[in-house]
């Protein structure tokens, strides 16, 4: 697969990784920690602040394609 080709592809599945697990991440704040301690809210956005990087490094080292020798 050309780099452009794969740079595009992704391009649009980081975007949507981020607008997926932003709604998701917040959903479940709504819901789960509306009366929760600061402390609790203040982990779990720290958490799942963090957590998305994971996938995104593994999309971006896809997207540098093969290491070349």
């Amino acid at each position: 697969m050309p780099v452009r080709l794969r740079k595009f592809i992704g391009t649009i599945l980081l975007i949507v990784l981020v607008l997926g697990y932003a709604w998701l991440a917040n959903s479940v704040a709504v819901y789960a920690l509306g009366n929760a301690p600061w402390w609790t809210q203040f982990l779990y956005f720290l958490l799942t602040g963090l957590i998305w990087i994971l996938p995104a490094m593994l999309l971006i080292k896809w997207m540098a394609g093969p290491k070349k020798r």
